[in-house]
Protein backbone atom coordinates (compact mmCIF):
# COMPACT_ATOMS: atom_id res chain seq x y z
CA UNK A 1 0.00 0.00 0.00
CA UNK A 2 2.69 2.45 1.02
CA UNK A 3 5.74 3.45 -1.03
CA UNK A 4 8.44 3.95 1.25
CA UNK A 5 11.09 6.29 1.18
CA UNK A 6 12.93 5.15 3.79
CA UNK A 7 14.23 3.34 6.83
CA UNK A 8 15.89 4.24 9.39
CA UNK A 9 17.60 1.22 11.19
CA UNK A 10 17.58 1.04 15.03
CA UNK A 11 20.86 0.35 16.97
CA UNK A 12 18.46 -1.75 19.44
CA UNK A 13 14.62 -1.48 19.49
CA UNK A 14 13.73 1.63 22.21
CA UNK A 15 11.05 -1.32 23.65
CA UNK A 16 13.96 -3.72 24.86
CA UNK A 17 15.66 -0.48 27.11
CA UNK A 18 12.79 -0.22 29.60
CA UNK A 19 15.47 0.27 32.21
CA UNK A 20 16.77 2.84 30.66
CA UNK A 21 13.20 4.97 30.48
CA UNK A 22 13.77 7.99 32.54
CA UNK A 23 11.26 9.95 35.06
CA UNK A 24 9.18 12.27 32.52
CA UNK A 25 8.75 9.17 30.11
CA UNK A 26 7.37 7.29 32.51
CA UNK A 27 4.57 9.71 33.65
CA UNK A 28 3.58 9.98 30.12
CA UNK A 29 3.48 6.18 29.73
CA UNK A 30 1.30 6.35 32.70
CA UNK A 31 -1.05 9.36 31.55
CA UNK A 32 -1.28 7.56 28.24
CA UNK A 33 -2.46 4.67 29.99
CA UNK A 34 -4.73 6.54 32.41
CA UNK A 35 -6.34 8.36 28.81
CA UNK A 36 -6.74 4.54 27.07
CA UNK A 37 -7.88 2.84 29.64
CA UNK A 38 -10.93 4.91 30.60
CA UNK A 39 -11.85 6.80 26.63
CA UNK A 40 -11.69 2.73 25.66
CA UNK A 41 -13.69 1.44 28.57
CA UNK A 42 -16.84 0.01 28.68
CA UNK A 43 -18.65 3.30 30.24
CA UNK A 44 -18.07 5.01 26.84
CA UNK A 45 -19.62 2.41 24.92
CA UNK A 46 -17.66 2.74 21.69
CA UNK A 47 -17.80 6.31 21.49
CA UNK A 48 -20.04 6.44 18.18
CA UNK A 49 -20.59 9.79 17.32
CA UNK A 50 -23.19 11.80 18.90
CA UNK A 51 -23.72 9.36 21.51
CA UNK A 52 -24.09 9.73 24.90
CA UNK A 53 -20.59 7.90 24.85
CA UNK A 54 -18.95 10.41 22.72
CA UNK A 55 -20.27 12.98 24.79
CA UNK A 56 -18.63 11.45 27.89
CA UNK A 57 -15.21 11.74 25.76
CA UNK A 58 -15.51 15.11 25.08
CA UNK A 59 -15.79 15.69 28.76
CA UNK A 60 -12.84 14.35 29.75
CA UNK A 61 -11.06 15.82 27.27
CA UNK A 62 -12.26 19.24 27.78
CA UNK A 63 -11.58 18.67 31.21
CA UNK A 64 -7.90 17.73 30.18
CA UNK A 65 -7.78 21.53 28.54
CA UNK A 66 -9.06 23.35 31.20
CA UNK A 67 -6.85 21.64 33.73
CA UNK A 68 -3.65 23.11 31.46
CA UNK A 69 -5.25 26.21 30.40
CA UNK A 70 -5.62 25.90 26.88
CA UNK A 71 -7.43 28.36 24.95
CA UNK A 72 -10.75 27.51 23.63
CA UNK A 73 -11.47 28.07 20.15
CA UNK A 74 -14.66 25.45 19.39
CA UNK A 75 -17.65 27.67 18.73
CA UNK A 76 -19.15 27.45 22.26
CA UNK A 77 -16.08 27.17 24.93
CA UNK A 78 -14.27 24.17 23.32
CA UNK A 79 -17.11 22.52 21.48
CA UNK A 80 -17.87 22.91 17.85
CA UNK A 81 -21.01 21.07 17.15
CA UNK A 82 -22.17 19.21 14.00
CA UNK A 83 -25.04 17.49 12.69
CA UNK A 84 -25.07 14.08 11.44
CA UNK A 85 -27.60 12.93 8.91
CA UNK A 86 -28.69 9.44 9.50
CA UNK A 87 -30.57 8.82 6.25
CA UNK A 88 -34.00 8.00 5.78
CA UNK A 89 -35.20 4.52 7.19
CA UNK A 90 -37.88 2.31 7.24
CA UNK A 91 -40.24 4.03 9.57
CA UNK A 92 -40.24 2.07 13.18
CA UNK A 93 -44.06 1.81 12.94
CA UNK A 94 -43.68 1.02 9.39
CA UNK A 95 -44.89 -2.66 8.40
CA UNK A 96 -45.88 -5.08 5.27
CA UNK A 97 -47.82 -8.14 5.28
CA UNK A 98 -48.90 -10.66 3.16
CA UNK A 99 -51.62 -13.05 3.82
CA UNK A 100 -51.42 -11.63 7.55
CA UNK A 101 -47.92 -12.58 7.70
CA UNK A 102 -45.79 -9.62 8.35
CA UNK A 103 -42.66 -9.18 6.07
CA UNK A 104 -39.17 -8.61 7.57
CA UNK A 105 -37.47 -5.64 6.18
CA UNK A 106 -34.31 -5.85 4.49
CA UNK A 107 -34.74 -9.97 4.25
CA UNK A 108 -37.79 -9.83 2.93
CA UNK A 109 -38.27 -7.12 1.26
CA UNK A 110 -37.17 -3.21 0.87
CA UNK A 111 -38.90 0.10 -0.38
CA UNK A 112 -36.80 1.57 -2.70
CA UNK A 113 -35.66 5.19 -1.43
CA UNK A 114 -37.98 7.41 -3.47
CA UNK A 115 -40.95 5.35 -2.36
CA UNK A 116 -44.29 7.10 -1.61
CA UNK A 117 -45.71 6.99 1.73
CA UNK A 118 -48.95 5.54 2.92
CA UNK A 119 -51.00 3.07 4.63
CA UNK A 120 -53.16 0.95 2.09
CA UNK A 121 -55.05 -3.00 2.26
CA UNK A 122 -54.65 -4.73 -0.92
CA UNK A 123 -55.67 -7.81 -3.29
CA UNK A 124 -52.90 -8.99 -5.22
CA UNK A 125 -52.30 -10.77 -8.31
CA UNK A 126 -49.23 -11.27 -10.14
CA UNK A 127 -50.56 -12.18 -13.29
CA UNK A 128 -53.67 -9.70 -13.00
CA UNK A 129 -53.04 -6.10 -13.21
CA UNK A 130 -56.29 -3.92 -12.31
CA UNK A 131 -57.17 -1.14 -10.26
CA UNK A 132 -57.44 -0.51 -6.38
CA UNK A 133 -54.84 -3.47 -6.19
CA UNK A 134 -51.19 -3.58 -6.41
CA UNK A 135 -49.45 -3.99 -9.38
CA UNK A 136 -46.49 -6.37 -10.13
CA UNK A 137 -43.48 -5.94 -12.50
CA UNK A 138 -40.55 -8.55 -12.94
CA UNK A 139 -37.49 -6.34 -13.85
CA UNK A 140 -35.69 -9.27 -15.42
CA UNK A 141 -38.27 -8.82 -18.56
CA UNK A 142 -37.75 -5.50 -19.40
CA UNK A 143 -33.84 -6.25 -18.53
CA UNK A 144 -33.72 -8.98 -21.01
CA UNK A 145 -35.27 -6.55 -23.47
CA UNK A 146 -33.12 -3.98 -23.25
CA UNK A 147 -29.41 -5.97 -22.74
CA UNK A 148 -28.30 -4.83 -25.95
CA UNK A 149 -29.34 -1.25 -25.54
CA UNK A 150 -26.41 1.11 -23.81
CA UNK A 151 -28.65 3.32 -23.37
CA UNK A 152 -31.48 1.86 -21.25
CA UNK A 153 -31.39 3.41 -17.65
CA UNK A 154 -33.61 1.34 -15.36
CA UNK A 155 -34.47 4.41 -12.96
CA UNK A 156 -35.53 6.65 -15.58
CA UNK A 157 -38.05 3.21 -16.53
CA UNK A 158 -39.07 3.09 -13.20
CA UNK A 159 -39.91 6.54 -12.88
CA UNK A 160 -41.90 6.52 -15.93
CA UNK A 161 -43.88 3.49 -14.89
CA UNK A 162 -44.74 4.69 -11.59
CA UNK A 163 -46.64 7.17 -13.33
CA UNK A 164 -47.85 4.76 -15.60
CA UNK A 165 -49.56 2.43 -12.89
CA UNK A 166 -50.77 5.17 -11.03
CA UNK A 167 -52.95 6.47 -13.97
CA UNK A 168 -54.24 3.12 -14.26
CA UNK A 169 -55.35 3.02 -10.14
CA UNK A 170 -52.81 1.27 -9.09
CA UNK A 171 -52.65 1.34 -5.19
CA UNK A 172 -48.97 0.16 -4.70
CA UNK A 173 -45.76 -1.51 -6.73
CA UNK A 174 -44.13 -4.65 -6.53
CA UNK A 175 -40.96 -5.44 -8.01
CA UNK A 176 -38.71 -8.89 -8.24
CA UNK A 177 -36.53 -10.29 -10.59
CA UNK A 178 -36.60 -14.08 -11.11
CA UNK A 179 -33.78 -13.85 -13.73
CA UNK A 180 -30.27 -13.65 -13.73
CA UNK A 181 -29.17 -9.95 -14.95
CA UNK A 182 -28.17 -7.85 -11.73
CA UNK A 183 -30.69 -4.79 -11.82
CA UNK A 184 -28.83 -3.20 -9.30
CA UNK A 185 -31.72 -1.87 -7.38
CA UNK A 186 -31.20 -1.00 -4.05
CA UNK A 187 -32.45 1.73 -0.94
CA UNK A 188 -30.34 4.45 -0.49
CA UNK A 189 -30.85 6.11 2.71
CA UNK A 190 -29.18 9.53 1.41
CA UNK A 191 -31.43 9.65 -1.60
CA UNK A 192 -32.82 13.20 -2.16
CA UNK A 193 -34.75 13.08 -5.30
CA UNK A 194 -38.80 13.63 -4.90
CA UNK A 195 -40.51 10.56 -3.81
CA UNK A 196 -42.40 8.73 -5.54
CA UNK A 197 -46.83 9.25 -5.74
CA UNK A 198 -47.54 5.73 -4.81
CA UNK A 199 -45.66 2.94 -2.61
CA UNK A 200 -42.59 1.04 -4.88
CA UNK A 201 -41.32 -2.30 -2.82
CA UNK A 202 -38.51 -4.87 -4.52
CA UNK A 203 -38.44 -7.96 -2.99
CA UNK A 204 -35.46 -10.22 -3.11
CA UNK A 205 -35.11 -13.54 -3.97
CA UNK A 206 -35.20 -15.41 -1.08
CA UNK A 207 -38.65 -12.83 0.14
CA UNK A 208 -40.41 -13.68 -3.05
CA UNK A 209 -40.07 -17.20 -3.01
CA UNK A 210 -41.18 -17.34 0.27
CA UNK A 211 -43.99 -14.96 -0.11
CA UNK A 212 -45.54 -15.40 -3.17
CA UNK A 213 -45.04 -19.01 -4.40
CA UNK A 214 -48.26 -19.15 -6.72
CA UNK A 215 -47.98 -17.46 -9.47
CA UNK A 216 -51.59 -17.75 -10.19
CA UNK A 217 -52.93 -17.18 -6.79
CA UNK A 218 -54.49 -13.91 -5.20
CA UNK A 219 -52.65 -12.36 -2.06
CA UNK A 220 -54.09 -10.27 0.75
CA UNK A 221 -51.73 -6.90 1.00
CA UNK A 222 -51.69 -5.12 4.46
CA UNK A 223 -49.23 -2.61 4.48
CA UNK A 224 -48.18 1.23 6.13
CA UNK A 225 -45.10 2.46 4.20
CA UNK A 226 -43.61 5.42 6.01
CA UNK A 227 -40.27 6.60 6.97
CA UNK A 228 -38.53 8.66 9.36
CA UNK A 229 -35.35 10.76 9.00
CA UNK A 230 -33.23 10.90 12.17
CA UNK A 231 -29.98 13.32 12.85
CA UNK A 232 -27.84 13.35 15.94
CA UNK A 233 -24.98 15.52 17.41
CA UNK A 234 -21.40 15.23 17.15
CA UNK A 235 -18.81 17.64 18.61
CA UNK A 236 -15.66 18.09 17.77
CA UNK A 237 -12.84 19.42 20.49
CA UNK A 238 -11.09 22.62 19.78
CA UNK A 239 -8.12 24.70 21.69
CA UNK A 240 -5.51 26.91 21.13
CA UNK A 241 -2.31 27.68 22.35
CA UNK A 242 -1.42 31.53 20.90
CA UNK A 243 2.07 32.20 20.42
CA UNK A 244 1.32 34.96 18.37
CA UNK A 245 2.69 33.90 15.68
CA UNK A 246 2.02 34.69 11.86
CA UNK A 247 1.37 30.80 11.35
CA UNK A 248 -0.23 28.24 13.13
CA UNK A 249 0.16 24.41 13.20
CA UNK A 250 -3.05 22.42 13.48
CA UNK A 251 -2.36 19.00 15.70
CA UNK A 252 -5.30 16.65 15.63
CA UNK A 253 -7.01 13.09 15.97
CA UNK A 254 -10.40 11.68 15.66
CA UNK A 255 -12.14 11.19 18.81
CA UNK A 256 -14.91 8.40 17.82
CA UNK A 257 -15.03 4.99 17.04
CA UNK A 258 -17.87 2.29 16.14
CA UNK A 259 -20.11 1.72 19.43
CA UNK A 260 -22.22 -1.14 19.36
CA UNK A 261 -21.42 -1.21 15.26
CA UNK A 262 -25.07 0.62 15.00
CA UNK A 263 -23.48 1.61 11.39
CA UNK A 264 -22.76 -1.54 10.29
CA UNK A 265 -18.64 -0.38 9.95
CA UNK A 266 -17.46 -3.20 12.04
CA UNK A 267 -15.54 -5.58 10.45
CA UNK A 268 -16.57 -8.81 12.86
CA UNK A 269 -20.32 -7.89 12.35
CA UNK A 270 -21.30 -8.43 15.79
CA UNK A 271 -22.94 -5.80 18.20
CA UNK A 272 -20.70 -5.83 21.40
CA UNK A 273 -19.23 -2.74 22.40
CA UNK A 274 -16.46 -1.94 19.92
CA UNK A 275 -14.32 0.21 22.28
CA UNK A 276 -11.52 1.49 19.68
CA UNK A 277 -8.48 1.21 22.11
CA UNK A 278 -6.08 2.08 19.00
CA UNK A 279 -9.02 3.42 16.86
CA UNK A 280 -8.60 5.82 17.99
CA UNK A 281 -8.02 6.43 21.88
CA UNK A 282 -4.50 6.20 21.32
CA UNK A 283 -4.20 9.47 18.65
CA UNK A 284 -6.15 11.21 21.26
CA UNK A 285 -4.11 10.00 24.26
CA UNK A 286 -1.28 11.05 22.42
CA UNK A 287 -2.82 14.36 21.23
CA UNK A 288 -3.88 15.88 25.07
CA UNK A 289 0.21 14.67 26.20
CA UNK A 290 1.51 16.60 23.05
CA UNK A 291 -1.12 19.71 23.50
CA UNK A 292 0.10 19.36 27.52
CA UNK A 293 3.74 19.75 26.42
CA UNK A 294 3.31 22.21 23.64
CA UNK A 295 1.39 24.16 26.68
CA UNK A 296 4.30 24.87 28.78
CA UNK A 297 6.51 25.26 26.32
CA UNK A 298 6.10 25.24 22.82
CA UNK A 299 8.24 26.24 19.78
CA UNK A 300 7.22 30.28 19.32
CA UNK A 301 6.96 30.61 15.66
CA UNK A 302 4.02 29.13 15.00
CA UNK A 303 0.69 28.81 17.13
CA UNK A 304 -0.83 25.63 17.72
CA UNK A 305 -4.58 24.57 17.16
CA UNK A 306 -5.42 21.21 18.55
CA UNK A 307 -8.61 19.48 17.14
CA UNK A 308 -10.36 16.11 18.19
CA UNK A 309 -12.80 15.80 15.54
CA UNK A 310 -15.75 13.35 15.56
CA UNK A 311 -16.88 11.50 12.86
CA UNK A 312 -13.82 10.54 11.47
CA UNK A 313 -15.60 6.32 11.32
CA UNK A 314 -18.64 7.72 9.28
CA UNK A 315 -16.58 9.78 6.12
CA UNK A 316 -14.05 12.20 7.96
CA UNK A 317 -17.32 14.54 9.06
CA UNK A 318 -16.02 16.48 11.70
CA UNK A 319 -12.98 17.50 9.70
CA UNK A 320 -14.80 18.21 6.68
CA UNK A 321 -17.23 20.45 8.76
CA UNK A 322 -14.27 21.93 10.56
CA UNK A 323 -12.83 23.09 7.39
CA UNK A 324 -16.34 24.40 6.23
CA UNK A 325 -17.00 25.83 9.41
CA UNK A 326 -13.50 27.08 10.66
CA UNK A 327 -13.61 28.18 14.52
CA UNK A 328 -10.78 30.40 13.76
CA UNK A 329 -9.22 32.02 10.53
CA UNK A 330 -5.21 32.29 10.13
CA UNK A 331 -1.98 31.13 8.25
CA UNK A 332 -1.95 27.76 8.64
CA UNK A 333 1.07 26.12 8.22
CA UNK A 334 0.79 22.39 8.22
CA UNK A 335 -0.93 19.46 9.91
CA UNK A 336 0.04 16.55 11.82
CA UNK A 337 -2.81 13.73 11.97
CA UNK A 338 -2.45 11.08 14.66
CA UNK A 339 -4.70 7.47 13.77
CA UNK A 340 -3.34 4.17 15.59
CA UNK A 341 -0.47 5.20 16.81
CA UNK A 342 -0.69 2.28 19.77
CA UNK A 343 0.90 -0.56 18.27
CA UNK A 344 3.67 -0.30 17.39
CA UNK A 345 6.85 -3.14 17.58
CA UNK A 346 8.92 -4.85 14.92
CA UNK A 347 5.84 -5.97 12.71
CA UNK A 348 3.96 -2.68 12.71
CA UNK A 349 6.69 0.40 12.17
CA UNK A 350 5.41 3.99 12.36
CA UNK A 351 3.93 4.97 9.09
CA UNK A 352 4.48 8.57 8.38
CA UNK A 353 2.50 9.52 4.92
CA UNK A 354 1.95 13.07 3.76
CA UNK A 355 6.31 13.56 3.20
CA UNK A 356 5.00 14.55 -0.65
CA UNK A 357 2.68 17.22 0.51
CA UNK A 358 6.28 19.92 1.31
CA UNK A 359 9.09 20.28 -0.24
CA UNK A 360 10.05 20.93 3.67
CA UNK A 361 9.47 17.29 4.67
CA UNK A 362 11.86 15.38 3.45
CA UNK A 363 14.77 17.17 4.41
CA UNK A 364 13.27 17.59 7.80
CA UNK A 365 12.42 13.94 8.23
CA UNK A 366 16.08 12.34 7.37
CA UNK A 367 17.36 15.21 9.82
CA UNK A 368 15.11 13.94 12.90
CA UNK A 369 16.18 10.58 13.05
CA UNK A 370 15.29 8.33 16.22
CA UNK A 371 15.21 4.71 17.56
CA UNK A 372 12.00 4.15 15.68
CA UNK A 373 11.55 2.33 12.71
CA UNK A 374 10.26 4.41 10.63
CA UNK A 375 8.28 3.92 7.11
CA UNK A 376 7.37 6.78 4.99
CA UNK A 377 4.32 7.71 1.82
CA UNK A 378 4.43 10.34 0.03
CA UNK A 379 0.55 10.48 -0.37
CA UNK A 380 -1.37 13.38 1.27
CA UNK A 381 -4.59 11.39 0.63
CA UNK A 382 -6.02 8.26 3.08
CA UNK A 383 -8.59 7.21 5.07
CA UNK A 384 -7.74 9.55 7.92
CA UNK A 385 -8.48 13.36 8.76
CA UNK A 386 -5.31 14.88 7.60
CA UNK A 387 -7.05 13.72 3.73
CA UNK A 388 -9.62 16.54 4.25
CA UNK A 389 -6.66 19.05 5.22
CA UNK A 390 -4.71 18.01 2.00
CA UNK A 391 -7.62 19.11 -0.51
CA UNK A 392 -7.49 22.13 1.26
CA UNK A 393 -3.52 22.44 0.15
CA UNK A 394 -2.51 22.53 3.66
CA UNK A 395 0.51 20.18 4.16
CA UNK A 396 0.33 17.04 5.97
CA UNK A 397 1.85 14.47 8.12
CA UNK A 398 -0.23 11.09 8.58
CA UNK A 399 1.26 9.12 11.93
CA UNK A 400 0.01 5.42 11.97
CA UNK A 401 1.38 2.05 13.38
CA UNK A 402 -0.08 -0.20 11.33
CA UNK A 403 -3.83 -2.09 11.17
CA UNK A 404 -4.24 -5.62 12.86
CA UNK A 405 -6.26 -8.06 13.69
CA UNK A 406 -7.94 -6.13 15.93
CA UNK A 407 -9.22 -3.54 13.84
CA UNK A 408 -12.61 -2.22 13.83
CA UNK A 409 -13.53 -5.39 16.13
CA UNK A 410 -14.73 -5.59 19.77
CA UNK A 411 -11.23 -6.97 20.66
CA UNK A 412 -9.45 -3.73 20.08
CA UNK A 413 -9.32 -3.07 23.94
CA UNK A 414 -6.80 -0.45 25.88
CA UNK A 415 -4.40 -3.45 27.02
CA UNK A 416 -3.26 -4.26 24.16
CA UNK A 417 -2.01 -1.07 23.34
CA UNK A 418 2.45 -0.52 23.39
CA UNK A 419 2.47 2.43 25.87
CA UNK A 420 6.35 2.70 25.45
CA UNK A 421 6.12 2.48 21.85
CA UNK A 422 3.35 5.26 21.96
CA UNK A 423 5.59 7.15 24.50
CA UNK A 424 8.43 7.01 21.71
CA UNK A 425 5.84 8.20 19.11
CA UNK A 426 4.87 11.22 20.97
CA UNK A 427 8.77 12.13 21.71
CA UNK A 428 9.69 12.08 17.93
CA UNK A 429 6.48 14.29 17.17
CA UNK A 430 8.18 16.85 19.63
CA UNK A 431 11.17 16.88 17.85
CA UNK A 432 9.74 16.94 14.29
CA UNK A 433 7.60 20.17 16.03
CA UNK A 434 10.22 21.70 17.36
CA UNK A 435 12.73 21.58 14.29
CA UNK A 436 9.86 22.43 11.83
CA UNK A 437 9.41 25.51 13.85
CA UNK A 438 12.80 26.75 12.51
CA UNK A 439 11.62 26.67 8.91
CA UNK A 440 8.84 29.28 8.53
CA UNK A 441 6.08 28.57 5.66
CA UNK A 442 5.56 25.41 4.06
CA UNK A 443 5.13 25.36 0.53
CA UNK A 444 1.97 22.68 -0.54
CA UNK A 445 2.86 20.22 -3.16
CA UNK A 446 0.17 18.05 -4.78
CA UNK A 447 0.98 14.19 -4.52
CA UNK A 448 -0.03 10.94 -6.27
CA UNK A 449 -3.09 9.74 -4.69
CA UNK A 450 -3.78 6.85 -2.19
CA UNK A 451 -6.36 4.08 -2.28
CA UNK A 452 -8.66 3.73 1.04
CA UNK A 453 -8.73 1.68 3.79
CA UNK A 454 -6.43 1.46 7.05
CA UNK A 455 -7.65 -2.38 7.35
CA UNK A 456 -5.67 -5.35 6.10
CA UNK A 457 -8.59 -7.28 5.17
CA UNK A 458 -8.47 -6.35 1.32
CA UNK A 459 -6.60 -8.07 -0.99
CA UNK A 460 -6.76 -6.30 -3.64
CA UNK A 461 -7.64 -2.76 -4.50
CA UNK A 462 -9.13 -0.43 -7.43
CA UNK A 463 -6.42 2.59 -6.59
CA UNK A 464 -9.06 5.12 -6.43
CA UNK A 465 -10.12 7.87 -3.43
CA UNK A 466 -13.52 7.85 -3.16
CA UNK A 467 -15.52 11.21 -2.14
CA UNK A 468 -16.49 10.62 1.40
CA UNK A 469 -18.70 13.65 0.52
CA UNK A 470 -20.77 12.15 -1.98
CA UNK A 471 -25.12 11.02 -0.67
CA UNK A 472 -25.45 9.87 -3.73
CA UNK A 473 -26.26 5.66 -4.83
CA UNK A 474 -22.80 4.25 -5.28
CA UNK A 475 -19.13 5.40 -4.57
CA UNK A 476 -17.75 8.88 -6.57
CA UNK A 477 -14.20 8.67 -6.82
CA UNK A 478 -12.15 12.08 -6.57
CA UNK A 479 -8.86 10.14 -8.70
CA UNK A 480 -7.43 7.24 -9.06
CA UNK A 481 -3.86 6.81 -8.31
CA UNK A 482 -0.65 6.60 -10.86
CA UNK A 483 0.03 3.55 -12.65
CA UNK A 484 -3.24 1.59 -10.31
CA UNK A 485 -5.74 -0.38 -11.67
CA UNK A 486 -7.77 2.68 -11.71
CA UNK A 487 -5.62 4.45 -13.72
CA UNK A 488 -4.57 1.28 -16.24
CA UNK A 489 -8.78 0.91 -17.13
CA UNK A 490 -9.97 4.42 -17.87
CA UNK A 491 -11.43 5.66 -14.49
CA UNK A 492 -11.72 9.58 -14.23
CA UNK A 493 -12.54 11.56 -11.56
CA UNK A 494 -16.35 12.16 -11.05
CA UNK A 495 -16.94 8.89 -12.08
CA UNK A 496 -19.51 6.83 -10.11
CA UNK A 497 -18.97 2.79 -8.67
CA UNK A 498 -22.52 1.24 -8.93
CA UNK A 499 -21.37 -2.53 -9.46
CA UNK A 500 -18.12 -4.81 -9.12
CA UNK A 501 -19.47 -8.30 -10.82
CA UNK A 502 -22.63 -9.68 -9.11
CA UNK A 503 -22.29 -7.25 -5.91
CA UNK A 504 -23.90 -3.74 -5.93
CA UNK A 505 -22.20 -0.53 -4.31
CA UNK A 506 -24.41 1.42 -2.30
CA UNK A 507 -21.72 3.74 -0.71
CA UNK A 508 -18.54 3.52 1.06
CA UNK A 509 -19.08 0.85 4.27
CA UNK A 510 -20.26 -1.12 1.00
CA UNK A 511 -17.88 -0.94 -1.46
CA UNK A 512 -15.48 -2.18 1.22
CA UNK A 513 -17.25 -5.26 1.87
CA UNK A 514 -17.31 -5.62 -1.75
CA UNK A 515 -13.22 -5.29 -2.52
CA UNK A 516 -13.15 -8.33 0.43
CA UNK A 517 -15.15 -10.49 -2.05
CA UNK A 518 -12.14 -10.83 -4.55
CA UNK A 519 -8.15 -12.19 -4.79
CA UNK A 520 -5.66 -11.00 -6.45
CA UNK A 521 -5.86 -12.42 -10.03
CA UNK A 522 -9.81 -12.46 -10.03
CA UNK A 523 -11.56 -11.19 -13.00
CA UNK A 524 -14.32 -8.90 -12.43
CA UNK A 525 -16.53 -6.39 -14.73
CA UNK A 526 -17.02 -2.85 -13.04
CA UNK A 527 -19.95 -0.95 -13.59
CA UNK A 528 -19.86 2.73 -13.37
CA UNK A 529 -21.80 5.75 -14.14
CA UNK A 530 -19.88 8.80 -16.06
CA UNK A 531 -22.63 11.68 -16.17
CA UNK A 532 -25.82 10.24 -17.12
CA UNK A 533 -23.95 7.40 -19.07
CA UNK A 534 -23.47 3.84 -17.26
CA UNK A 535 -20.24 1.93 -18.23
CA UNK A 536 -18.84 -1.71 -17.93
CA UNK A 537 -14.96 -2.34 -17.96
CA UNK A 538 -13.76 -5.85 -18.01
CA UNK A 539 -10.86 -5.76 -15.61
CA UNK A 540 -8.40 -8.27 -13.47
CA UNK A 541 -7.30 -7.48 -9.81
Amino acid sequence: MYKYFGFLILLLPFFTQAQHVNRADKLLIKNLEKHISYLASDELEGRRAGSIGEQKAVDYIVAQYEKIGLLPMGDNGYIQTFPIDEGKKFGTNAYLSIDNQKLQEGADFFPLSNCGSGAFKSQAAIVLNEAKQVWFNDVNDILEENKTNPHFDLTDWLSKRVVEVKQKGATALFLFNSGLIVDNIQFNKYDTTKSWSLPVIYFTKEGYAKHFKDETGTYEVDADIQFEHPTRTAHNVVAYINNHATNTVILGAHLDHLGYNQDKNGLDLNTLIHNGADDNASGTAALIELAKSLSKKSPNHNNYLIIHFSGEELGLLGSKYWLAHPTMKGNFNYMVNMDMVGRYDTARKLTVGGYGTSSKWANLLSKNASNLITHYDSAGTGPSDHASFYRNDIPVLFLFTGSHNDYHKATDDWDKINYTGEAAIIRWTQSIIKNADEIGKFDFLKTREVSMGKSAKFTVSLGVMPDYAFTGTGVRIEGSSQGKLGEKIGLKAGDVLIQLGDYKIIDVMGYMGVLSKFKKGDKAILIIKRSAEELKFDLQF
